[in-house]
């Protein structure tokens, strides 16, 4: 087995958990092994608020990839969402000691460094620095400054910043289904690259992924990350909503969505009328479809505004900014009926949705793994495979061990997955920020110097390497 061409993504998400394990094939399109969803007890809008729970289901769905693929999975890339996530631009320079030698890698990480010391919030730390665009002893609009000459080097970066306490609560939880973290990225951009095109990216777009917790936002233009954002609520509103103006339970108000909700009210006529069924022997309720329609369009309206909000702070009807490939919907809430033509009419903008079956090898166009849900677990797994030869996820799986019972179902039913839950948060651990930007400066200190071919991404590895030895130095098995 060639474990270093096997990746694992696992997206945490407020109503699943999906893990999914996968290779690339002679055609660089993923071919999955086996994939594992469990329903997601223990996140709210995003964010860890039972730890147990949500290790518990991490473990749910771990085993079922395993069951599916024959591997023992090792390692993750996880995805990180939910209301705390924020944005913002950053221009930052070095100087250069020899500037008759030309510009390489250790002068662009170098560069990277010097932004993740900038000072954030009380409790902030930096998840992601991408940069946009070089400047090159004044010379602007350079996008690979690799070979140039030149003894001022600037550039601008797209700085995405989270909760450490949130980040550290998704670390423990992977650390305490016994797997390693391999990587942290952002779910939008997860998201963004298995539904989007480079083309896309290029003409300007704006990826919404409607989950069950939040919706999360990301803008591109000139093929390079221009906004991101999180709007702190998704699919599971509408079901509340529904819930509580039709006086049913959640099951039920999330089958009406599924089944018969609509985006758009003039859709259904007033005399369409759907039978609920009593609980304990009562009478069935009768729900008008029209009244359906126009809660889920109140909220859904809600929520598409939230999001042409963020479009219009990004400042798209400037020329220079100007969106051309319109909006791209994916996640659970995308398969909504009509949310397409909702979209469509409240931004003017063209609208599609976004399947990641694209980037996906041999696999019916009607298998689970092509709904716009898994869009998220896709890009995470797409993520793992990129340039990680060093990385192992799996190992061989020892055919001794023996499986529960209650585990022989390779993957699980998320029609009745519970509410979000409403148990009171699991007491964390939290050091003192200082503490963990000590352990991220020993990491850096004692790393290897890289070499020229190194990633630009290996200062947050070492960064992910120092957080998850803190949780190793503080115990927190």
């Amino acid at each position: 087995m060639n474990t270093p061409t096997i990746a694992v993504g696992l997206d945490i998400g407020t109503t699943k958990i999906a893990v999914l394990v996968g290779q690339l094939d002679s055609y660089r399109k993923l071919e999955i092994l086996g994939y594992g969803t469990a329903p997601s007890l223990g996140v709210q809008r995003g964010v860890v608020v039972n730890i147990t729970q949500t290790i518990e289901s991490i473990k749910q769905a771990i085993e079922a990839a395993k069951l599916d693929c024959g591997f023992d999975i090792t390692g993750v890339v996880v995805g990180i969402a939910g209301q705390h996530i924020r944005s913002l631009q950053h221009s930052d320079y070095i100087t250069r000691v020899d500037s008759e030698e030309v510009i390489d890698e250790l002068d662009l990480e170098r560069l990277t460094e010097n932004v993740h010391k900038l000072a954030m919030m009380p409790g902030e730390e930096i998840i992601h620095v991408i940069p946009q665009e070089y400047k090159v002893d004044g010379q602007g609009d350079i996008k690979e400054p690799c070979g140039m000459y030149g003894a001022r080097l600037e550039a601008t970066f797209h700085i995405v910043v989270g909760q450490v306490t949130s980040i550290r609560n998704i670390a423990r939880c992977v650390k305490s289904s016994d797997l390693e973290l391999k990587a942290l990225n952002l779910e939008p951009l997860a998201s963004a690259k298995a539904v989007l095109s480079q083309e896309e990216k290029e003409a300007g777009v704006v990826l919404v992924d409607i989950g069950g917790g939040t919706t999360d936002i990301a803008i591109f233009k000139d093929g390079i990350i221009r906004h991101t954002a999180v709007i702190p609520y998704g699919g599971n509103i509408i079901t509340n909503d529904i819930k509580e103006g039709c006086s049913i339970i959640e099951k039920q108000a999330e089958q009406l969505k599924v089944k018969f909700g609509s985006a758009w009210p003039g859709e259904n006529k007033e005399n369409e009328i759907v039978s609920i069924p009593g609980l304990r022997g009562r009478d069935p309720k009768e729900i008008s479809l029209k009244t359906l329609s126009r809660i889920i369009h109140a909220r859904t309206t809600e929520i598409i505004n939230a999001v042409f909000t963020e479009v219009k702070n990004y400042g798209y009807d400037q020329p220079s900014r100007k969106l051309i490939a319109g909006v791209v919907i994916t996640g659970g809430g995308s398969q909504l009926k009509h949310v397409k033509q909702l979209v469509e009419y409240l931004t003017g903008m063209d609208t599609r949705i976004g399947y990641p079956n694209e980037h996906l090898a041999a696999l019916p166009m009607d298998h689970a793994l092509n709904s716009p849900m898994y869009a998220t677990a896709v890009g995470l797994l797409m993520k793992g495979l990129e340039g990680r030869d060093l990385d192992v996820f799996v190992r061989e799986s020892d055919p001794a061990l023996s499986l529960s019972p209650e585990l022989e179902s390779t993957h699980w039913d998320l029609s009745a997955a519970p509410a979000d839950a409403t148990e009171p948060a699991d007491e964390v651990l939290v050091e003192h920020l200082g503490e963990l930007e000590g352990a991220t400066a020993a990491a850096g200190s004692g790393a290897e110097q890289p070499q020229k071919t190194k990633a630009k991404g290996d200062f947050f590895k070492r960064w992910a390497d120092g957080f998850l030895k803190l949780i190793d130095d503080n115990d927190l098995n």
